[in-house]
């Protein structure tokens, strides 16, 4: 490479030099002259359309050069350049020789200040790079020297060419806003001194990439150590908008390979694109990254090699809730010095140089240490169509839950590792996911702590509890997808869950369903649950669709019931004194608005016969009326065939709770068939809160009268 700049420039000054000793001279025959000045070379000179001005200029409408670099021990095959200026003017101007003689009307020795300006300049290499630039200008200096009769020969005294504001493309990638400044003498042995090189951007198959406003010490001083290679040293470059830097960046021409470290230091996370945040108040990460990057490039192929990346202490990714408020994050580990975020970060990335329905820059592997587990990914799938790049990440045994914490009312403990794989598409600037599958065998534990209730606020079912509730879970399991717009879908399944308070607790077995997030455009408050199920007091409940606005507090679903136990029912209620077999189901309809729970009404049915026994003591039944009597009779061993109930509860919480019962008790005159029918009227409000209930079913009993058919 050092060569084929050395011979560019020496052919650039050959082109201005020639030209202007064949204009000077003769004109007229100015493309014999050149013709035959660059006799016996590797350079080809061809001038159109060109005119004299006076003595110290000339115009031409095209210059094209084309010349050779040879193969040598740097380079192992030649290689064909063509050099065009377009619309170009050359200007001379003779300096004074004190050393020079003169034999009529030509000096011996004429030294000329030259200066090249024109539209645009371009250079390409056959099947490789290709340079453009507007508006340049070069100058040198050279001393022509007579010899005998009209022979003359020249030699270059300095060569400037400054480039602003170039342009250099290699095969996809290409190099905007290119800026460096060409000085070479003869004093100085043609060697270019280590100059200022910056790149405004970098563009790969069109499209723009994260690197940009690369600055470097650029030379072409030769190293004995590598005599071929080119080295770029102290060089920075922005990376996403940060200022990244890597202290040297060496090319090898034999082995095609370009090899650096980048270093990252106090690099700011909330900087980074993704993690800025809607509001400046509000980013998503906060923290600095730090580590060091190895990079090597060859044959199109981009390796990152053991690279490791530290977050440092208090860096964290931020979730907010709908009003703004921080309630969930996910921190670095404690510790006083940076954390390996991710260690032995080994990724190959293939630049495409020949198919244009494939993208510029396409993972081809990807594995790194993470959170005391791995993140791996095979290549990545390009679908042409639809400019859709797709690749499927791994995760191993990642400690994800331990680094999670909970703000706002909630606290937590979270345990265990997770797994799974996350196919990940890639398009136009967005990401999707199809279905993701995580797991984990952990488990953890989630108090809620809300505030207090207002004196004289008016009590909902979302009014705070009068204790606090924890809630415990084991062994996640979910599928997930998203979309590129960020509708976002879950499918979940725990072992267990449970919620325990001063009042309670309430278990549920393998709860599982579907939840829909961010799916109403103009309301991304609405989530949604369907094909809800969890086994509970030893059967089943369920929903089968619910849609509720976070915001406003508002839904309208069916609480399906299946199979749960009498009994259970009746211990949940805190009732002490009667004993039931049998299961019932039915379905609860609940709407809620504005705050207020209400069930229009519901029912829920005995699916099979059962017995109830109402126990009572001595000095109870001794203290009964003769009605209440018969009624403790009846139930002493009653054996239903039909047990019905319907529930309906107002906003405010009043509730009616209405029991039908049809049986016989074998002991209880000669098993004649009894009906029962009871109402129990009660706020609910207390019992969805805290799941107990007082014994308003218990005083009914005692308040009805027997009745028989």
């Amino acid at each position: 490479m050092k060569w084929v700049l050395r011979i560019f420039i020496a052919a650039l000054l050959v082109i201005i030099t020639v030209t202007a000793v064949a204009w000077l001279t003769f004109p007229r025959y100015a493309q014999s002259l050149i013709d035959r000045a660059v006799e016996g070379t590797n350079i080809s000179i061809q001038i159109s359309n060109s005119g004299l001005q006076g003595l110290s200029g000339i115009t031409f409408d095209r210059l094209e050069a084309v010349f050779d670099t040879p193969p040598d021990s740097c380079t192992n095959s030649s290689a064909r350049y063509r050099l065009t200026v377009h619309n170009g003017k050359l200007h001379w101007k003779s300096l004074q020789n004190n050393n020079s003689s003169a034999t009529g009307l030509i000096p011996k020795i004429l030294s000329l200040d030259l200066e090249l300006e024109a539209d645009s300049i371009n250079i390409v290499q056959e099947g490789g790079l290709s340079f453009k630039e507007s508006n340049p200008s070069v100058t040198g200096n050279v001393n022509i020297t007579r010899k005998e009769g009209l022979t003359f020969t020249f030699e270059p005294e300095s060569f400037q060419y400054g480039i602003e504001n170039g342009s250099l493309a290699i095969n996809n990638l290409r190099f905007e806003g290119i800026n460096y400044r060409f000085t070479i003498d003869r004093k100085g042995e043609w060697i270019q001194k280590p100059a200022l090189l910056s790149v405004a951007s970098l563009h790969s198959d069109g499209q723009s990439v994260p690197l940009a406003n690369f600055e470097a010490l650029f030379g072409f001083t030769q190293d004995p150590e590598n005599i071929c290679g080119i080295t770029f040293k102290e060089c920075s470059v922005d990376l996403f908008g940060l200022r990244a830097k890597t202290p040297r960046i060496d090319y090898d021409p034999l082995e095609e390979e370009t090899s650096f470290t980048l270093l990252l230091d106090s690099l700011p996370l909330e900087k980074l694109p993704g993690f800025k945040g809607t509001e400046p108040d509000r980013p998503f990460a906060k923290g600095e990254l730090s580590g060091s990057i190895p990079i090597e490039f060859r044959d199109s192929v981009i390796r990152i090699h053991n690279a490791t990346i530290r977050a440092n202490p208090g860096t964290k990714l931020m979730y907010y809730s709908l009003e703004g408020l921080p309630w969930l994050s996910i921190i670095t580990p404690a510790s006083k010095n940076p954390h390996d975020l991710f260690t032995n970060l080994n990724a190959t990335f293939a630049l495409n140089n020949e198919n244009a329905n494939l993208p510029g820059i396409a993972l081809k592997s990807l594995s790194t240490g993470f959170l005391g587990g791995t993140l791996s990914s095979g290549p990545a799938v390009y679908d042409a169509a639809r400019q859709k790049q797709s690749f499927i990440l791994k995760l191993e045994n990642i400690h994800l839950p331990e680094q999670m914490r909970l703000h706002g009312d909630f606290k937590g403990s979270l345990k265990g590792e997770v797994s799974g794989t996350v196919p990940l598409s890639i398009m136009e600037g967005k990401f999707a996911i199809n279905n993701a599958r995580l797991s984990s065998k952990g488990n953890g534990s989630i108090l809620h702590t809300p505030p207090r209730q207002k004196k004289g606020e008016k009590d909902t079912i979302f009014s705070s509890q009068t204790s606090d509730a924890t809630y415990t879970y084991s062994e996640p399991d979910l599928q997930l997808s998203r979309d590129t717009e960020g509708k976002t879908t879950i499918d979940f399944e725990l072992k267990q869950m449970t919620r325990k308070t001063s009042g309670g607790t309430l278990e549920l077995l393998s709860p599982k369903g579907i939840l829909d997030l961010w799916h109403v455009k103009n309301n991304p408050s609405m989530i949604s649950l369907s094909e809800f199920s969890a086994g509970f007091m030893d059967g089943l409940v369920a929903i089968e669709h619910v849609d509720f606005d976070m915001a406003k507090h508002t839904a309208e679903t069916e609480l399906i019931l299946d199979r749960i136990p009498l009994q259970k029912l009746l211990d949940l209620q805190g009732m002490k004194k009667i004993y039931a077999t049998g299961t019932v189901r039915g379905k609860i309809p609940v709407i809620i608005k504005d705050q207020l729970f209400e069930i229009p009404t519901g029912n829920m049915d005995a699916d099979q016969t059962g017995q109830i026994i109402y126990s009572t003591t001595p000095e109870e039944r001794a203290a009964a009326n003769e009605s209440l009597k018969l009624t403790y009779e009846a139930l002493s061993n009653f054996l239903y065939s039909e047990l019905i109930s319907s529930i309906s509860m107002s906003p405010d919480g009043q509730s009616v709770i209405r029991l039908q019962l049809k049986g016989v008790n074998p002991s209880f005159q000669e098993g004649r068939p009894i009906h029962l029918n009871l109402n129990v009227e009660q706020n609910l409000l207390e019992l969805l809160k805290s799941l107990t209930i007082s014994t308003s079913i218990e005083q009914a009993i005692s308040e009805k009268a027997l009745q028989q058919q």
